[in-house]
Protein backbone atom coordinates (compact mmCIF):
# COMPACT_ATOMS: atom_id res chain seq x y z
CA UNK A 1 0.00 0.00 0.00
CA UNK A 2 1.75 3.32 -0.70
CA UNK A 3 1.44 6.60 0.42
CA UNK A 4 -1.25 7.96 -1.75
CA UNK A 5 -3.65 5.11 -1.08
CA UNK A 6 -3.43 5.78 2.73
CA UNK A 7 -4.28 9.66 2.26
CA UNK A 8 -7.18 9.23 0.39
CA UNK A 9 -10.25 7.85 2.16
CA UNK A 10 -12.53 5.20 0.67
CA UNK A 11 -15.72 6.63 0.91
CA UNK A 12 -16.88 8.96 -2.10
CA UNK A 13 -17.80 11.72 -0.69
CA UNK A 14 -14.51 11.96 1.53
CA UNK A 15 -12.45 11.11 -1.57
CA UNK A 16 -13.73 13.94 -3.69
CA UNK A 17 -13.31 16.42 -0.62
CA UNK A 18 -9.64 14.54 -0.19
CA UNK A 19 -8.78 15.23 -4.03
CA UNK A 20 -10.19 18.75 -4.37
CA UNK A 21 -8.01 20.14 -1.60
CA UNK A 22 -4.71 17.93 -2.33
CA UNK A 23 -4.53 19.51 -5.92
CA UNK A 24 -5.76 23.24 -4.71
CA UNK A 25 -2.73 22.30 -1.87
CA UNK A 26 -0.24 21.12 -5.16
CA UNK A 27 -1.57 23.73 -7.74
CA UNK A 28 -2.38 26.86 -5.58
CA UNK A 29 1.57 27.44 -4.56
CA UNK A 30 2.90 27.05 -8.05
CA UNK A 31 0.42 29.61 -9.26
CA UNK A 32 1.64 31.81 -6.12
CA UNK A 33 5.31 31.47 -7.05
CA UNK A 34 4.55 32.02 -11.05
CA UNK A 35 2.74 35.46 -10.57
CA UNK A 36 5.10 36.95 -7.73
CA UNK A 37 8.41 35.15 -7.82
CA UNK A 38 9.05 34.48 -11.44
CA UNK A 39 6.38 37.10 -12.66
CA UNK A 40 4.79 35.18 -15.29
CA UNK A 41 1.14 35.47 -16.43
CA UNK A 42 1.48 32.66 -19.62
CA UNK A 43 0.98 29.02 -20.60
CA UNK A 44 1.67 27.67 -17.15
CA UNK A 45 -0.65 29.62 -15.50
CA UNK A 46 -3.19 29.87 -17.96
CA UNK A 47 -3.47 26.39 -19.58
CA UNK A 48 -0.84 24.36 -17.98
CA UNK A 49 -2.63 24.67 -14.55
CA UNK A 50 -6.22 24.63 -15.17
CA UNK A 51 -5.21 21.40 -17.32
CA UNK A 52 -3.21 19.96 -13.58
CA UNK A 53 -6.39 20.96 -11.70
CA UNK A 54 -8.68 18.74 -13.93
CA UNK A 55 -6.53 15.99 -14.38
CA UNK A 56 -5.05 15.50 -10.59
CA UNK A 57 -8.59 15.97 -8.98
CA UNK A 58 -9.81 13.21 -11.61
CA UNK A 59 -6.86 11.00 -10.79
CA UNK A 60 -6.71 11.16 -6.82
CA UNK A 61 -10.52 10.68 -6.98
CA UNK A 62 -10.41 7.64 -9.54
CA UNK A 63 -7.39 6.22 -7.96
CA UNK A 64 -8.29 2.84 -7.58
CA UNK A 65 -11.67 2.75 -8.04
CA UNK A 66 -13.90 3.00 -10.39
CA UNK A 67 -14.92 6.72 -11.65
CA UNK A 68 -17.65 8.01 -14.62
CA UNK A 69 -16.57 10.29 -17.22
CA UNK A 70 -19.41 12.79 -15.77
CA UNK A 71 -17.89 12.56 -11.98
CA UNK A 72 -14.37 13.32 -13.93
CA UNK A 73 -15.87 16.25 -15.33
CA UNK A 74 -17.36 17.74 -12.16
CA UNK A 75 -14.71 17.32 -9.73
CA UNK A 76 -12.69 18.81 -12.03
CA UNK A 77 -15.10 21.68 -12.45
CA UNK A 78 -15.23 22.24 -8.92
CA UNK A 79 -11.67 22.10 -7.91
CA UNK A 80 -11.20 24.62 -10.86
CA UNK A 81 -14.59 26.59 -8.85
CA UNK A 82 -13.23 26.27 -5.73
CA UNK A 83 -9.57 26.96 -6.70
CA UNK A 84 -10.55 30.49 -8.27
CA UNK A 85 -12.77 31.06 -5.44
CA UNK A 86 -9.82 31.34 -3.75
CA UNK A 87 -7.80 33.80 -5.76
CA UNK A 88 -10.90 35.99 -5.17
CA UNK A 89 -10.55 36.01 -1.57
CA UNK A 90 -6.92 36.45 -0.84
CA UNK A 91 -6.91 39.26 -3.43
CA UNK A 92 -4.77 37.70 -5.71
CA UNK A 93 -6.83 38.21 -8.61
CA UNK A 94 -10.57 40.81 -8.92
CA UNK A 95 -13.54 39.38 -11.08
CA UNK A 96 -12.30 41.35 -13.98
CA UNK A 97 -9.29 38.98 -14.82
CA UNK A 98 -11.37 36.07 -13.72
CA UNK A 99 -13.54 36.67 -16.06
CA UNK A 100 -11.47 36.80 -18.78
CA UNK A 101 -9.52 33.88 -18.52
CA UNK A 102 -12.57 32.30 -17.66
CA UNK A 103 -13.07 30.72 -21.37
CA UNK A 104 -9.63 29.24 -21.43
CA UNK A 105 -9.45 28.19 -18.06
CA UNK A 106 -12.76 25.93 -18.53
CA UNK A 107 -11.62 24.89 -21.08
CA UNK A 108 -8.01 23.34 -20.22
CA UNK A 109 -9.91 22.10 -16.81
CA UNK A 110 -12.46 20.08 -18.85
CA UNK A 111 -9.56 19.02 -21.23
CA UNK A 112 -7.18 18.00 -17.92
CA UNK A 113 -10.26 16.05 -16.61
CA UNK A 114 -10.97 14.32 -19.56
CA UNK A 115 -6.88 13.42 -20.05
CA UNK A 116 -7.21 12.32 -16.24
CA UNK A 117 -10.49 9.73 -16.72
CA UNK A 118 -8.77 8.50 -20.33
CA UNK A 119 -4.99 7.47 -18.35
CA UNK A 120 -7.02 6.13 -15.22
CA UNK A 121 -8.83 3.87 -17.56
CA UNK A 122 -6.08 2.62 -20.34
CA UNK A 123 -2.95 2.55 -18.26
CA UNK A 124 -3.55 3.16 -14.24
CA UNK A 125 -0.16 2.41 -13.28
CA UNK A 126 1.08 5.84 -15.00
CA UNK A 127 -2.02 7.66 -13.29
CA UNK A 128 0.46 9.56 -10.52
CA UNK A 129 3.03 9.48 -12.89
CA UNK A 130 1.85 12.12 -15.15
CA UNK A 131 0.53 14.09 -12.34
CA UNK A 132 3.98 14.60 -10.92
CA UNK A 133 5.28 14.81 -14.47
CA UNK A 134 2.79 17.55 -15.38
CA UNK A 135 3.33 19.19 -12.14
CA UNK A 136 6.87 19.76 -12.60
CA UNK A 137 6.50 20.52 -16.12
CA UNK A 138 4.21 23.91 -14.87
CA UNK A 139 7.53 26.00 -13.16
CA UNK A 140 9.69 24.63 -15.91
CA UNK A 141 7.05 26.40 -18.29
CA UNK A 142 7.12 29.37 -16.56
CA UNK A 143 11.05 29.87 -16.03
CA UNK A 144 10.98 29.80 -20.34
CA UNK A 145 8.16 31.62 -20.69
CA UNK A 146 9.97 34.71 -18.95
CA UNK A 147 12.85 34.66 -20.89
CA UNK A 148 11.17 35.30 -24.48
CA UNK A 149 10.29 38.95 -25.49
CA UNK A 150 7.12 39.95 -26.76
CA UNK A 151 5.84 40.89 -29.95
CA UNK A 152 4.60 45.04 -30.30
CA UNK A 153 1.83 44.97 -32.92
CA UNK A 154 -0.45 48.08 -33.98
CA UNK A 155 -4.42 48.34 -33.19
CA UNK A 156 -6.34 50.58 -36.01
CA UNK A 157 -9.77 51.86 -35.87
CA UNK A 158 -11.01 54.50 -38.41
CA UNK A 159 -14.18 57.25 -38.55
CA UNK A 160 -15.38 58.96 -40.86
CA UNK A 161 -16.31 62.99 -39.99
CA UNK A 162 -18.16 65.57 -41.52
CA UNK A 163 -16.10 68.44 -41.18
CA UNK A 164 -12.47 69.56 -42.39
CA UNK A 165 -9.69 68.31 -41.68
CA UNK A 166 -8.13 71.46 -40.04
CA UNK A 167 -11.30 71.13 -37.22
CA UNK A 168 -10.79 67.77 -36.86
CA UNK A 169 -6.82 68.39 -36.36
CA UNK A 170 -7.79 70.50 -33.67
CA UNK A 171 -9.81 68.28 -31.63
CA UNK A 172 -7.16 65.89 -32.28
CA UNK A 173 -4.33 67.41 -30.47
CA UNK A 174 -6.67 68.48 -27.14
CA UNK A 175 -10.66 68.00 -25.80
CA UNK A 176 -12.56 68.70 -23.64
CA UNK A 177 -13.69 66.07 -21.32
CA UNK A 178 -15.90 63.34 -22.37
CA UNK A 179 -19.35 62.47 -21.03
CA UNK A 180 -19.73 59.37 -18.74
CA UNK A 181 -18.87 55.95 -20.09
CA UNK A 182 -21.96 53.94 -21.01
CA UNK A 183 -20.12 50.96 -22.25
CA UNK A 184 -20.08 47.55 -20.27
CA UNK A 185 -16.88 47.40 -20.19
CA UNK A 186 -15.65 50.38 -19.17
CA UNK A 187 -18.66 50.33 -16.45
CA UNK A 188 -16.87 47.46 -14.98
CA UNK A 189 -13.72 48.82 -14.68
CA UNK A 190 -11.61 48.80 -17.60
CA UNK A 191 -9.81 52.10 -18.07
CA UNK A 192 -11.27 54.65 -20.33
CA UNK A 193 -10.69 58.31 -21.65
CA UNK A 194 -11.72 61.60 -20.40
CA UNK A 195 -9.87 64.43 -21.73
CA UNK A 196 -6.62 65.28 -23.76
CA UNK A 197 -4.51 68.44 -23.05
CA UNK A 198 -1.33 69.01 -25.17
CA UNK A 199 1.56 71.33 -23.24
CA UNK A 200 3.26 73.36 -26.72
CA UNK A 201 2.94 72.86 -30.48
CA UNK A 202 5.11 70.86 -32.37
CA UNK A 203 7.66 68.08 -32.39
CA UNK A 204 8.45 68.11 -28.68
CA UNK A 205 5.15 69.11 -26.90
CA UNK A 206 4.07 66.89 -24.55
CA UNK A 207 0.41 65.36 -24.98
CA UNK A 208 -1.66 63.98 -21.74
CA UNK A 209 -4.52 61.74 -22.37
CA UNK A 210 -6.12 61.40 -19.14
CA UNK A 211 -7.58 58.13 -18.28
CA UNK A 212 -10.01 57.73 -15.21
CA UNK A 213 -6.86 55.89 -13.82
CA UNK A 214 -4.44 58.47 -14.29
CA UNK A 215 -2.64 59.40 -17.54
CA UNK A 216 -0.79 59.24 -20.59
CA UNK A 217 2.16 61.00 -21.24
CA UNK A 218 2.82 61.75 -25.00
CA UNK A 219 5.58 63.37 -26.22
CA UNK A 220 4.68 63.97 -29.93
CA UNK A 221 7.66 62.95 -32.91
CA UNK A 222 5.40 63.78 -35.66
CA UNK A 223 3.52 66.92 -36.37
CA UNK A 224 2.39 66.88 -39.75
CA UNK A 225 -0.66 69.80 -39.34
CA UNK A 226 -3.28 68.83 -40.51
CA UNK A 227 -2.52 65.40 -41.32
CA UNK A 228 -0.56 63.68 -38.96
CA UNK A 229 0.78 63.58 -35.83
CA UNK A 230 2.58 60.50 -33.60
CA UNK A 231 3.58 60.10 -29.86
CA UNK A 232 5.41 58.06 -28.28
CA UNK A 233 4.15 56.83 -24.17
CA UNK A 234 6.47 58.08 -22.23
CA UNK A 235 4.35 56.76 -19.42
CA UNK A 236 1.27 55.35 -18.69
CA UNK A 237 -1.46 54.52 -16.02
CA UNK A 238 -3.11 50.96 -14.54
CA UNK A 239 -4.99 49.78 -17.51
CA UNK A 240 -7.92 48.43 -15.11
CA UNK A 241 -9.59 48.72 -11.79
CA UNK A 242 -10.20 45.36 -10.40
CA UNK A 243 -13.25 44.58 -9.34
CA UNK A 244 -12.81 43.16 -5.67
CA UNK A 245 -14.28 43.24 -2.50
CA UNK A 246 -10.55 44.44 -1.14
CA UNK A 247 -7.76 46.38 -3.09
CA UNK A 248 -6.18 44.45 -5.42
CA UNK A 249 -2.48 45.32 -6.39
CA UNK A 250 -1.63 42.14 -9.25
CA UNK A 251 1.43 42.23 -10.88
CA UNK A 252 0.17 42.38 -14.03
CA UNK A 253 -1.56 45.76 -13.62
CA UNK A 254 1.98 47.08 -13.62
CA UNK A 255 4.13 46.87 -16.98
CA UNK A 256 1.99 43.58 -18.41
CA UNK A 257 0.16 45.72 -20.81
CA UNK A 258 2.26 48.08 -22.61
CA UNK A 259 1.58 51.01 -25.23
CA UNK A 260 4.70 52.16 -26.61
CA UNK A 261 3.03 54.62 -29.60
CA UNK A 262 0.73 56.07 -31.03
CA UNK A 263 -0.93 58.30 -33.69
CA UNK A 264 -3.97 60.25 -35.61
CA UNK A 265 -4.08 59.92 -39.20
CA UNK A 266 -6.15 62.32 -40.92
CA UNK A 267 -7.61 61.74 -44.61
CA UNK A 268 -9.39 64.73 -46.89
CA UNK A 269 -12.30 63.25 -48.02
CA UNK A 270 -15.04 64.32 -50.85
CA UNK A 271 -17.34 67.06 -49.92
CA UNK A 272 -15.32 67.79 -46.91
CA UNK A 273 -15.14 65.20 -45.26
CA UNK A 274 -12.67 63.49 -43.39
CA UNK A 275 -11.16 60.04 -42.66
CA UNK A 276 -9.64 59.76 -39.03
CA UNK A 277 -7.79 56.59 -38.24
CA UNK A 278 -6.19 56.37 -34.83
CA UNK A 279 -3.63 53.90 -34.39
CA UNK A 280 -1.73 52.15 -30.95
CA UNK A 281 1.59 49.93 -30.67
CA UNK A 282 1.63 47.79 -27.59
CA UNK A 283 2.90 45.40 -26.27
CA UNK A 284 1.48 42.65 -23.51
CA UNK A 285 3.49 39.60 -21.48
CA UNK A 286 0.50 37.77 -21.09
CA UNK A 287 0.57 34.60 -22.71
CA UNK A 288 -1.17 32.48 -24.71
CA UNK A 289 -0.55 35.22 -26.79
CA UNK A 290 -3.32 34.66 -29.78
CA UNK A 291 -5.69 34.60 -26.52
CA UNK A 292 -5.20 37.37 -24.68
CA UNK A 293 -5.01 39.24 -27.87
CA UNK A 294 -8.36 38.95 -28.78
CA UNK A 295 -9.17 40.81 -25.27
CA UNK A 296 -6.59 43.63 -25.73
CA UNK A 297 -7.40 44.21 -29.45
CA UNK A 298 -11.07 44.39 -28.64
CA UNK A 299 -10.46 47.04 -25.27
CA UNK A 300 -8.19 48.88 -27.49
CA UNK A 301 -10.98 49.50 -30.38
CA UNK A 302 -13.19 49.94 -27.43
CA UNK A 303 -10.97 52.84 -26.49
CA UNK A 304 -10.29 54.34 -30.21
CA UNK A 305 -13.93 54.51 -30.37
CA UNK A 306 -14.62 56.06 -27.47
CA UNK A 307 -12.34 58.90 -28.33
CA UNK A 308 -13.04 58.96 -32.34
CA UNK A 309 -16.39 59.30 -31.51
CA UNK A 310 -15.85 61.90 -29.35
CA UNK A 311 -13.46 64.05 -31.69
CA UNK A 312 -16.26 63.11 -34.38
CA UNK A 313 -18.81 65.13 -32.25
CA UNK A 314 -16.88 68.01 -31.14
CA UNK A 315 -15.60 69.02 -34.69
CA UNK A 316 -19.00 68.24 -36.45
CA UNK A 317 -20.61 70.21 -33.88
CA UNK A 318 -17.68 73.22 -34.39
CA UNK A 319 -18.84 73.25 -38.31
CA UNK A 320 -22.85 73.31 -37.48
CA UNK A 321 -21.84 76.20 -35.41
CA UNK A 322 -19.36 78.07 -38.01
CA UNK A 323 -22.84 77.93 -40.25
CA UNK A 324 -25.35 79.08 -38.21
CA UNK A 325 -22.88 82.41 -37.77
CA UNK A 326 -22.28 82.87 -41.21
CA UNK A 327 -25.62 82.13 -41.70
CA UNK A 328 -26.67 85.15 -38.79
Amino acid sequence: MNIITKILPTSPRKRKWASIILTILLAAPLTLWGIYKIGEYGIALFILTPLFIGLASTVLYGYEREITLQQATRIGFETLGIFTLGLIAFAVEGLICIAMAAPIGVLFTWMGALLGFSIIKKRPDRSLTSLVVLLIFIPVTAFVESKSEPNVKPVTTKVIINASVETVWKNVIEFPPLDAPTEFIFNAGIAYPVKATIEGEGVGAIRHCNFNTGSFVEPITTWDKPNLLQFDVLQQPQPLKELSFWTIDAPHLHDYFVSEKGQFKLTELPNGQTELEGTTWYHHNIKPDLYWRIWSDWIIHSIHKRVLNHIKTQAEQEKASVKILNFN
